[in-house]
């Protein structure tokens, strides 16, 4: 049963009823007249093999408050493009799907790298800025959402609270943030559990009184991939092109939307989706590479405002990060236990240990380089530098999607 406290600076929205499905998206259909809504859906060809978009994708078959859906295709062949397309033929809702990979898409990036505006490398970071820059350049939504393709336990009220907070004309928000537990025989959800938040309180007991840590540690899961804002942050937001994305964008939104303007919302009971391996082995893989990522991310946030780092800094700081890493442990087996679930504790000091190792590579890192990969720009910035970029955009989606005749799945 969900509680109903407030916790830090950012407004919680729980789940304190049953809520009917019904009523959010009658309500939404109301909303939506004034404050029209965008979905973006970042995928990969390989998710429309899953089971999970074959949950995904019949479920958002029955939603009638959008106004349109932007799906960014990424790693896909022509043919494997056509068949994407494919999975929404008879939608009430208008799908457009983005190709990533075709030469028209890949010459507007080639654009941008001439002009000193690169757009990052291939990954979600940069599909969702793609997806932005489409629902901007179709100037008919007021909003977006944003959720994952690989949602195994997906239902379409996950997207209508995640809309809700947003498209409500008497509240006050610009930008929501989803959560939930991710637990199923086990707690899953490690990166957030056992890095995440040992590492901001790591941060904050060095630096006490921080404001951007007190508003990270605020979101209950920081490192969701759920959220939902006004079309205006899209246009300002700047966002990472790596595994930095979740933080990156709460920083950005931090940087360009009051406090009071953010909430976070209880989404669904039962979250569950593809599991990223430890990559004990390999740094570069897996959430071995998700950490560093995501410290670099925070490294940089937190210098911009302020935050002085050092060597020595950083040694502290990993030992600190791993006494609470270990402290944490303990409540989550303590929690385990009362809720009956399994706990393999050594799995999590593993974990623990190789989450050192990836925050002692991103403190190197971080010294050699302090500004590290370089945010993708924001859409104004874009539209300064290349004021027809929209046009161009608009153009390349259309011809990709006249390339070949759609067949029905």
């Amino acid at each position: 049963m969900a509680d109903f406290y407030q916790t830090g600076v950012v407004t919680t929205l729980h789940r304190l009823t049953p809520n009917s499905i019904e009523r959010l998206e009658a309500d939404l259909e109301k909303f939506s007249r004034n404050k029209p809504i965008g979905l973006v859906l970042p995928a990969l060809y390989s998710e429309f093999e899953t089971l999970a978009m074959q949950r995904i994708v019949p479920e958002l078959r029955k939603v009638r408050y959008l106004q349109r859906i932007v799906v960014v295709l990424a790693k896909a062949t022509q043919e494997q493009f056509d068949r994407a397309r494919s999975f929404f033929q008879d939608f009430y809702t208008p799908v457009t799907v983005i190709w990533v990979d075709s030469d028209r898409t890949q010459a507007l990036f080639r654009m941008l790298e001439e002009r000193g505006l690169p757009a990052g490398a291939d990954g979600k970071g940069r599909s969702c800025w793609l997806a932005y820059g489409y629902l901007l350049a179709m100037r008919d939504c007021g909003m977006i959402a944003l959720h994952d393709c690989d949602i195994v336990s997906y239902d379409r009220q996950l997207l209508a609270r995640l809309c809700y907070a947003i498209a409500h004309p008497h509240l006050p928000f610009d930008f929501c943030k989803g959560y939930y537990a991710r637990v199923t025989d086990r707690m899953h959800g490690r990166v957030t559990r056992l890095f995440m938040t040992p590492l901001i309180r790591a941060l904050d007991g060095m630096a006490p009184g921080t404001p951007f840590l007190h508003y990270l540690d605020s979101f209950r899961y920081a490192l969701a991939g759920e959220f939902a804002m006004d079309i205006d942050l899209a246009r300002v937001n700047r966002i990472p092109a790596d595994w930095g994305l979740e933080v990156g964008v709460l920083a950005e939104v931090f940087r360009n939307c009051a406090v009071a303007r953010t909430c976070q919302v209880d989404l669904t009971d039962n979250y569950e989706h593809k599991h990223q391996v430890l990559s004990t082995d390999d740094p570069s893989k897996g959430l071995a590479r998700m950490t560093a990522d995501i410290a670099k991310s925070l490294f940089s946030t937190l210098a911009a405002e302020g935050l002085m780092f050092s060597a020595d800094h950083f040694r502290s700081l990993e030992v600190r990060y791993v006494r609470m890493a270990q402290d944490t442990i303990a409540r989550y087996y303590a929690d385990a236990m009362l809720n009956g679930l399994k706990f393999d504790r050594h799995a999590e000091e593993m974990a623990v240990a190789v989450f050192a190792k990836s925050l002692r590579s991103a403190a190197a890192e971080f010294i050699e380089d302090p500004r590290g990969l370089p945010l993708i720009p924001n859409w104004n910035r874009v539209l300064a530098a290349i004021p027809e970029f929209f046009d161009l955009l608009r153009d390349a989606v259309e011809k990709d999607s006249r390339l070949a005749p759609v067949r029905a799945v």
